[in-house]
Formats: structure tokens, C-alpha cells, sequence
């Protein structure tokens, strides 16, 4: 699947839309689909997501009526004295927490996204540790988010988004985990447009609902067709081959003895 970098073609499509929007009878905000996306930086099924599919809502007029939330915390585990482990290291929990700074200090979706998706990006390239460069990519001012991460507050965001991601009913499973006006998608999250065009009740006719069909939503708990970042299916997996290992290194240790 293609990687779709921040290029400057992209930047422009978005502020275009974003401020000709204004000119045009948007949805009430009664009317508008919440979206949910509770992720992590670093698991590249988060930045396959916020890459490849997320970002399709901002080349259509979706955006329009949707309501996008992000979280960045997913599978990270609370210690003592608030502090906290990453799923992917130390280096999540920095990009998490960067992630977090740039929602708070540009809090319009038009001004993070772009650097979320930007960072998302070099995550799925697998270049994360050049995740500075999205600042002069898109010439931001790096010190609301340099402030924000050593004044501890970008902790203190983090500490929220845990709380709010484990206060989830049902309970996340695994990462990206995306909602629809609070019902997750479980695997099929990568349909959420349909589920988005079936959830909306407005009376503006969607050009980005226009080819999708509502026939392919599936009820439940989708088949799992494609890996995700399991929190407890990964532990339980890392278990059983320690088990595997452990009970070889019995046998090999019984036929020495014979």
C-alpha cells in the first residue's frame, strides 16, 4: 500500500477547503458524525490509518460533517507517581506526548492534522526519529510544542488520554481503535466512511458518501483480516512462545540426563 507523504499539493487542497467552508451552509453541530481515533505513534497500523485512510476525509466534503477526535495513548501502561511505559518504547511515549502538545497548542483540526500527519508519516516510512523536520515542512513555530512537552504539561495531556481511553465502554482492544458516534468499528475500522455516511442525518447531499456503499458494513465484530497492535494478544502470544521454549529446554535437559 503507497505512502501518501505530506506534499505541499496536499497542504494547499487543505487550507483551500478548510477556509472556503465558510462560504458554504454547512451541517449544524447537531447534525455532525463524531469520529473517535484512539491510536499510538508508533504502531504502524496507527500511521497506515491516519496515512492512507484518515486523511481521505479532507479530499472530499466529509470533513464537512465530521467530528474528529484524536487520542494519542492506545495500548500505553500506567505505573506508579504517573508515570507510564509505551507499547513501542520510549520514543512512542516522546511522540505520543508531541502528538498531544500539538492537538492542545493548535487545537483547530486544520492546524494539527496537518503536523499529525506529517509525523504519521515518517512513522510509516519508518524515519520517526526525523519527525522534527514537520516544522519547517510545514512552517510551524516548534516552541508552543518545545514548551508544552518540557513545562511537563504534555504529560498531564497524556495523563487525560489515558483516563479517557480506559474509560472506553466496550473497552479498547487493540490499536487504531475508531468510533462512530461512540460505537467502535472493531476490524472493519478502515470502512469508516461508510458507517460515517450511514450515521449522518443531515440533508446536505455528500459527494464523499456518493460512491460508497452502506451495503458493506458489517454487524459486530468483523473478521480480522489484516494485523493491528494487540494490547493482550501480543502479551498472551510473547507467553506462549516462552511456554514453547521453556518446555524444548525440558525435553533437551531430560535426554542429557539419560
Amino acid at each position: 500500500m503507497a505512502c501518501r507523504p505530506v506534499t505541499t499539493l496536499f497542504l494547499i487542497f487543505f487550507f483551500l477547503f478548510t477556509s472556503s467552508s465558510a462560504s458554504r451552509i454547512l451541517p449544524s453541530h447537531s447534525q455532525k458524525v463524531s469520529l473517535g481515533l484512539y491510536y499510538e505513534s508508533l504502531c504502524p497500523y496507527s500511521a497506515n490509518f491516519i496515512v492512507n485512510y484518515l486523511a481521505q476525509l479532507f479530499e472530499t466534503d466529509l470533513i464537512s460533517v465530521v467530528d474528529l477526535k484524536l487520542v494519542p495513548w492506545g495500548n500505553a501502561k500506567l505505573r506508579g507517581n504517573d508515570t507510564f511505559d509505551c507499547q513501542h518504547g520510549p520514543s512512542e511515549c516522546l511522540l505520543n506526548t508531541v502528538e498531544a502538545c500539538a492537538i492542545h497548542a493548535w487545537p483547530e483540526l486544520s492546524e494539527h492534522f496537518p503536523f499529525i500527519n506529517c509525523v504519521e508519516t515518517l512513522a510509516y516510512q519508518h524515519k520517526y526519529p526525523e519527525w522534527e523536520s514537520c516544522f519547517d515542512k510545514l512552517n510551524l513555530d516548534s516552541k508552543p510544542i518545545a514548551d508544552c512537552y518540557s513545562s511537563g504539561y504534555g504529560k498531564e495531556l497524556e495523563l487525560q488520554y489515558a483516563a479517557e481511553t480506559n474509560s472506553l465502554e466496550p473497552p479498547h482492544e487493540y490499536v487504531p481503535w475508531v468510533v462512530v458516534n461512540g460505537e467502535p468499528l472493531y476490524e472493519d475500522y478502515e470502512n469508516f466512511v461508510s458507517y460515517i455516511c450511514k450515521a449522518y442525518k443531515g440533508t446536505t447531499v455528500l459527494e464523499g458518501c456518493s460512491s460508497v456503499s452502506l451495503n458493506t458494513i458489517q454487524k459486530g465484530k468483523a473478521k480480522p483480516v489484516h494485523p493491528d497492535c494487540y494490547e493482550k494478544g501480543m502479551l498472551a502470544f510473547a507467553a506462549r512462545i516462552t511456554s514453547a521454549i521453556t518446555s524444548w529446554m525440558d525435553r533437551m535437559n531430560m535426554v542429557a540426563s539419560v
